[in-house]
């Protein structure tokens, strides 16, 4: 058998442990009801203080479905391959679009999904065709479409083998100042964290179960950097529908909310140190600091927002006050998102033109011997 690093391709991430399940016909008040991981993560608490405002959140994945809890948090995207629609806004596989609805679904006050940053926006691409296996290039060519695209955050629910334009893309994505989010991967399928996940400048995600023990589809490895819940996760499907999945894909959509989140209320903090505030204030968990289940622990949503966190380096700067966020918060489906699109262009061409060196501005992966992250609850 060959080597599952050694595939040039991406295996989409599983629903269900690798068997995808059907869109749920549960009615739309029970959604909400079963979504577990709102009250472990304590959502209700974090949205006070932000829900994503004026942040896009970049998903390549199977394109993103028009459902009701999505409504006017969905930008025009692109389609990298062919089968869709052009701009992302189709899906035939529902995976994209419980990813989107995991980050940004936002029901009604008393029905329907919630996501993590509900005001957020969602930029889809499509570029992992449905129940098939997408490739590298692919999902490299999304990347660059994200950055182009304005993107605050790239969340990657896929994972697979490596090449070098997926590894130049990351590293594009990274000196662009957006923060990239990834998969670590599913056992039995693999046990090796797959890219990007892999790559030590992205945050890896594993998954955990109801309990806060690591979910037993979750692989391992010195690559993981912070852990969600991953079991039973409930959210949007195609066709008006509801899915529940299980799996690291969704683990990785509810932290790439909670980046949403950071950089909302936090609009001028440098992408490294938003990471840095989600790995700063993860509860621990298993041995004192960072170990290879869950990296430096789960996510604390509350903390990441008001925890005291010092900096990384002097860099990282305050916001003055009454500052707004840096990217359009009126954005709505259609409108192309013109100021971020500009931006984002006007960013990758200085970095093309100017060669940037990566690891400047990269995030370090910390080691298991650094300090143990704070403990907050």
């Amino acid at each position: 058998m060959r080597s599952y690093l050694a595939l040039p391709l991406l295996l989409a991430l599983s629903l269900s442990g690798g068997i995808p399940e059907p869109a749920l016909e549960a009615h739309v008040n029970h959604a909400r009801a079963d979504q577990w991981h709102l009250n472990f993560l304590r959502v209700t608490d974090a949205h006070k203080v932000s829900q994503g405002d004026g942040i896009i959140v970049a998903l390549p994945d199977s394109g993103v479905d028009q459902h009701p809890d999505l409504k006017g948090n969905l930008l025009r995207g692109k389609d990298v391959i062919a089968g869709g629609s052009g701009d992302g806004l189709t899906d035939k596989d529902g995976h994209g679009t419980g990813m989107a609805g995991l980050i940004v679904a936002h029901g009604d006050e008393v029905a329907g999904a919630v996501g993590i940053a509900p005001k957020a926006k969602i930029l889809p691409i499509f570029c992992s065709p449905p129940g098939e296996e997408g490739d590298s290039e692919s999902l490299a060519a999304a990347i660059e479409f994200a950055i182009s695209g304005g993107a605050d955050v790239i969340s990657i629910s896929i994972a697979g083998g490596v090449s070098a334009r997926l590894q130049q893309a990351v590293r594009l994505a990274l000196q662009a100042d957006i923060l990239v989010v990834a998969a670590a991967g599913n056992a039995p399928w693999t046990q090796l964290v797959g890219y990007p996940a892999r790559y030590p400048e992205v945050i890896a995600v594993g998954g955990i179960n109801r309990e806060g023990k690591r979910a037993a589809v979750s692989v391992t490895g010195p690559e993981i950097d912070v852990v969600a819940p991953a079991v039973d996760i409930y959210s949007t499907s195609i066709d008006g529908k509801y899915r529940k999945g299980t799996g690291t894909s969704d683990a990785t959509a509810i932290v790439a909310g909670a980046a949403a989140l950071i950089r909302s209320k936090y609009p001028y903090l440098p992408a490294r140190e938003v990471a840095h505030r989600l790995t700063a204030t993860a509860v621990d968990k298993g041995p004192p600091g960072r170990d290879d289940e869950y990296g430096y622990g789960v996510i604390d949503l509350v903390a990441a927002l008001t925890a005291d966190v010092p900096p990384l380096g002097f860099e990282s700067v305050s916001a003055p006050a009454g500052a707004g966020s840096t990217t359009a918060a009126g954005a709505q489906p259609g409108d192309g998102s013109d100021g971020a699109t500009a931006r984002g262009l006007a960013t990758l061409g200085v970095i093309v033109a100017a060669g940037v060196g990566w690891a400047v501005i990269a995030r370090r992966r910390r080691r298991g011997d650094d300090p143990p992250p704070r403990i907050s609850r």
